[in-house]
């Protein structure tokens, strides 16, 4: 049997900000249309919360807006100075490079333009409460009819994927707080895409420990072909396996844990107290003359300076190169 599970998002209202500049709020971007709809609803609902100045959601690729055209909606209406925040999970390429890149060409198609460079969301108390909330509700009998204990369910972590390591590492990370005291028999992670053990691995892990139920947890903000992949190999896994029951858990969505955990990324950005760890970034730890360290000074320089180790060049643009450099560095 396969249950998915949403919810509904109460109303929050936040006092205006220090400085009443405009959110350029910063998606990944999907190819789906109810993808691309949830996270310009989340935008609409963070807007809702303090109308005091304006969000302007684009997107960093696959869909429109994009970053350029978010800014130049701003400047249009008089604004010079905008506060950027990606809406990311982890810091992964997209965070250390593509965004900070983006802002730099449009800084060179409209000059005047300031940012003030917010962090992603990362690894916070907020995210993992949201999380545990919803694995509490699944010992409810009507997600639970069976009353199989936590000792006797396997949770299954799936997380994105990336090239970078240091992100795929966080996602091992979280999936060992989540587990962590949680009562469950173990925690199996795995990924979507791009790196490996990969979802298919992930099932067949799982039944490694003889589980009565698997609760799959996808690790995303909002739907999109990816997260209907998740459903649907969940589904077949389910039918395949009737012995075991699974629940699938849907992406976060639009939650009061996000909205406020945005806010601190918002206030942060503004006040120049934005910290980032860059002692895993691949950007330093790969080296070598052909490759920019290409953080924005978090929070720090406002006009896109960046940490500089050479010419700029992407580390990601020869893949097999690429792999060949970090996995053989210390």
């Amino acid at each position: 049997m396969i249950q998915t599970l949403r919810s509904s998002t109460p109303a929050l209202t936040f006092s205006p900000l220090p400085l009443s500049q405009p959110l350029l709020l910063i998606g990944h971007g999907t190819r789906s249309a109810e993808g691309r709809q949830e996270f310009l609803d989340f935008a609409e609902t963070y807007q809702a919360c303090d109308r005091s100045r304006l969000v302007m959601p684009c997107f960093l690729e696959l869909t429109q807006p994009n970053i350029y055209e978010g800014v130049a909606q701003c400047v249009a209406q008089g604004f010079t100075q905008l506060t950027a925040v990606p809406l990311l999970l982890l810091a992964a390429r997209h965070n250390k490079f593509d965004v900070t890149h983006e802002l730099d060409q449009t800084r060179a198609k409209i000059p005047d333009v300031k940012f003030q460079y917010g962090r992603h969301l990362g690894i916070t108390p907020a995210i993992l409460d949201l999380w545990r909330e919803r694995l509490k509700t699944l010992d409810r009998p009507e997600h639970n009819p069976q009353g199989i204990p936590r000792s006797e369910t396997v949770l299954l972590f799936i997380g994105r994927g990336s090239s970078d390591p240091d992100a795929n590492g966080d996602a091992v990370k979280l999936a060992r707080l989540l587990w962590e005291g949680s009562g469950y028999r173990t925690v199996e992670t795995c990924f979507i895409g791009i790196t490996h053990p990969r979802l298919e691995e992930g099932f067949l892990r799982s039944q490694f420990f003889s589980p009565k139920r698997v609760i799959v947890l996808p690790y995303f903000l909002f739907t999109g072909k990816l997260m209907q992949k998740i459903e649907r190999m969940s589904a077949e896994f389910a039918a395949a396996h009737p012995e075991i029951w699974v629940n699938c858990l849907p992406e976060m969505g639009t939650q009061p844990e996000l909205l406020k955990l945005l806010r601190d990324r918002e206030i942060e950005a503004q006040l120049g107290q934005v910290a980032m760890n860059c002692e895993m970034c691949k950007f330093r730890l790969v080296g070598g003359a052909d490759i920019e360290h290409h953080h924005y000074e978090h929070g720090h320089h406002h006009s896109g300076n960046h940490h500089h180790h050479g010419a700029m060049a992407d580390p990601y643009a020869d893949l097999g190169s690429y792999h060949e450099r970090i996995w053989n560095t210390p």
